[in-house]
């Protein structure tokens, strides 16, 4: 048709963590096809349903082209660049000065696609003293965090699964079809349903196209997840399916994990589970008789019910059979740079919540913030992130928000977030600049993929390392502009003496050791390839990769070249592979290298989990009577993207966000497939368009992630486009030890809307289909 000999420009999608590779055509601003990549050295051309949409992210009206600040009347006025900075550095330090470092906090650091700045924002507050530093990570994933810590030895070491050459595929809380999350994760389903020698094991409250496809699906009632985990690991050892030889060789604790899950009362917890005990035993025969299990687990049980304890019987289940470290098992990974760190016992100041991987959850900043004590937070920066509209309990998170005495947003778009912020300073988007992709998580092989930017950045718009780097300087941060600006050159000619000069810059000033990344991008940034200065952070990280890992990185490079020299090596190949390499290839005997213990065995006994583990009761978790439906909020779908996309065009079907519920569940309440629910809890309430689902269990209702976003309709209407989920969560509804949010548990009442409620539902439904048509 002509269109092959267009120019193809190379990028990922970011819309999931599988970070897939892209190929895109692009006429002007606009981007006018997409397929996968081919040469991307992970996902190999693998595309998804979503990928295809990229261009709503990226083109839409609601794109910011200009610092904004909030007027006294709550409006918002377009300023200059150096106004904004000006006004937002004088303000950050009055704070500081007023109050101390500990009331400034930083939220985010690398959502919307846009990870490369986030590790500049991030050493900028800390260079300001900040000790408070929240994440959407932290609100998911804490529990794995703090279990990894107590059983691998540091809360980066992180687990995955080697989906090659297993012959049982286990899904937990996880819905490969939907979410993907795995590249090529349609390809592993479809090859594990058709092979004869391969099984696949669903567990999960929803009959998913997983579950369709599966030798077995469990399907246990919402929230019962640790009673079926414990009974199944019972049971597994009355057959003696633990890995006697494993477990000696490369683990401690043992005998007290073995002796508190044998006195687990098996029957009575299946009986809570609403599985019969055949059912279980199917499983864990399954389990018991495989060579090699794959076990891949998500929110379902992060954010569920006991969800410390969940990811800590999830970590039981595969170790104790000994389904780890030999292809088709779970494995750890390396890191080119780590996505969350390994705290160590720090508190925060205001409520004495602990720090965990270097965050703490969202679920307390609120408290953080509304309190009367001396060590409230007052300032906060937020990167790229919408607090305003993904941490639970909307309501005290937006009245925190309001509350402070100076919020500053960096963002692409005018977010719920950004109109409660005193100024809003306009990122380019990750198709404009050079960006990361973080999520890279695989053995024996792992990847980084450097994305070149595929449009210059919108007028306006200023990257965020920039941003950072100004506003670093505004502040008295950086050191004398004459140090910056000879730094350059010796960059070039010289990076050994480079980097020595580096450091003795962070030993005469600490400040200027914790804003080291902002000198390496206002120096060795400009002798990186036009565009590319944001990069200049991965720089010791490939020296450190490359210290480490020496000979996992030499057979991933093809060369023999030894450190210092293979750390520039690694960096050069890093910014200049448009489609992503290979920073590490391990040997499988390597894997235990990666565990952070001295000694390289796991530590089965965790006193925290095994106390938990005894106390639990079926009769303590009972329905509750006021409210007997349990709702999962966030449930992931063929076009939803957390909180990146904001256009509704960017979605082909569900526009309304629907709330999905069994059809006898719906007739019970008065209501049927297309009409309107609503759904209240002890926190709140909205009202979600009905789709009948015989899918999902009785008693059970399911509301997507990624709506709730405001947007601007045709006649300049601004609306709510679906369900505003977090309306609906409560902060205190959550785990005992992380704090993180039960929303894949929340209960509720549902009831038929009233015809005001559905008359007022369906005229925004129509107005933002009707916007939708019109594109």
């Amino acid at each position: 048709d002509g269109m092959d000999q267009a120019v193809w420009k190379k990028t990922a999608c970011i819309l999931c963590y599988a970070n897939c590779g892209l190929e895109v055509q692009t006429e002007g601003r606009g981007i006018t096809r997409i397929r996968g990549d081919k040469d991307h050295p992970r996902s190999h051309g693998y595309l998804c349903q979503k990928a295809t949409r990229l261009t709503h992210y990226q083109n839409h009206p609601e794109r910011l082209a200009s610092p904004m600040r909030r007027r006294e009347d709550g409006s918002f006025e377009e300023v200059d660049w150096d106004t904004a900075l000006s006004e937002i550095a004088e303000k950050f330090l009055a704070v500081r000065e007023k109050y101390g470092p500990r009331a400034l906090g930083h939220y985010g650091g690398g959502g919307q696609g846009n990870h490369s700045g986030g590790g500049y924002g991030i050493m900028m507050m800390r260079a300001l003293g900040a000790t408070d530093f929240y994440s959407s990570l932290a609100q998911e994933k804490s529990g794995r965090f703090w279990v990894n810590g107590r059983m691998y030895g540091a809360q980066n070491c992180n687990h995955v699964p080697l989906m090659e050459g297993c012959d049982l595929l286990v899904l937990l809380g996880s819905s490969m079809w939907e979410a993907q999350c795995e590249p090529g994760a349609r390809d592993h389903l479809n090859e594990a349903s058709k092979s004869d020698g391969k099984k696949i094991l669903c567990i999960d409250p929803v009959r998913t196209k997983d579950a369709e496809m599966a030798d077995v699906h469990l399907q246990l009632k919402p929230g019962t997840d640790t009673y079926l985990l414990g009974a199944m690991l019972k049971l597994l050892i009355e057959r003696g399916a633990q890995d006697e030889a494993f477990i000696a060789e490369h683990t401690e604790g043992w005998p007290a994990v073995r002796e508190a899950l044998l006195a687990i009362p098996a029957d009575d917890w299946i009986a809570h589970t609403g599985l019969t005990k055949g059912e279980v035993e199917q499983a864990v025969d399954m389990i018991a008789e495989a060579e090699a299990m794959v076990l891949r687990s998500e929110l379902g049980i992060e954010q569920g019910r006991n969800s410390t304890l969940n990811s800590y019987l999830n970590n039981l289940l595969f170790l104790v059979p000994g389904h780890f470290g030999r292809p088709g098992t779970q494995a750890m990974h390396t890191w080119l740079q780590p996505l969350f760190g390994n705290s160590k016992g720090a508190t925060s100041v205001a409520t004495g919540m602990q720090e965990i991987a270097g965050l703490y959850p969202p679920n307390r900043f609120a408290a953080e913030v509304l309190n009367d004590g001396p060590n409230a937070l007052r300032a906060v920066l937020v990167d790229s992130s919408n607090p305003a509209n993904s941490a639970a309990n909307t309501a005290a998170t937006e009245e925190a928000l309001r509350s402070l005495d100076l919020l500053v947003v960096v963002d692409v778009a005018m977010t719920e977030t950004a109109r409660l912020a005193d100024y809003v300073l306009p990122a380019s988007s990750q198709l404009e600049k050079f960006e990361f992709t973080f999520f890279n998580f695989s053995f024996p092989a792992n990847y980084f993929h450097v994305r070149h930017p595929l449009f210059e950045p919108l007028e306006g718009t200023r990257v965020e390392a920039d941003i950072y780097a100004d506003l670093s300087r505004r502040m008295g941060l950086l050191p004398d502009e004459q140090v910056i600006d000879d730094l350059p050159e010796q960059a070039v000619s010289d990076r050994l003496g480079y980097s020595q000069a580096v450091m003795a810059l962070a030993k005469e000033n600490p400040v200027y050791g914790a804003i080291a990344p902002l000198i390496l991008y206002l120096t060795l940034g400009k002798s990186l390839p036009n565009g590319a200065a944001s990069a200049a952070i991965l720089w010791p990280a490939c020296h450190k990769v490359s210290g480490r890992h020496t000979e996992a990185v030499q057979r991933a490079l093809g060369t023999d070249v030894p450190p210092p020299m293979l750390g520039e090596v690694l960096f050069d190949r890093i910014i200049n592979s448009p489609s992503g390499t290979k920073f590490t290839e391990h040997t499988m005997d390597d894997i235990w290298s990666l565990v952070a213990f001295p000694d390289k065995k796991f530590r089965l006994e965790v006193p925290e989990m095994l106390e938990w583990l005894a106390r639990i009761d079926p009769a303590d978790d009972q329905p509750d009577a006021d409210y007997p439906f349990v709702v999962s909020l966030g449930q992931r779908r063929r076009f939803n993207s957390n909180q990146i996309v904001r256009t509704p065009r960017f979605r082909r079907q569900d526009y309304d966000g629907a709330i999905r519920v069994h059809p006898d569940d719906l007739n019970k309440i008065g209501s049927s497939d297309g009409g309107w629910v609503t759904v209240e809890t002890r926190t709140g309430k909205l009202t979600a368009r009905a789709e009948a689902d015989d899918a999902m269990r009785l008693g059970y209702a399911a509301l997507p992630q990624g709506y709730g976003m405001a947007y601007t309709v045709e006649g300049g209407e601004r609306v709510t486009v679906g369900p505003r989920i977090n309306l609906l969560a409560a902060s205190d509804d959550c785990d005992p030890l992380t704090d993180t949010p039960y929303h894949k548990n929340v209960a509720a009442a549902l009831r038929a809307a009233t015809n005001e409620e559905a008359a007022s539902s369906e005229e925004v439904s129509a107005k933002v289909q009707a916007y939708v048509a019109a594109g």
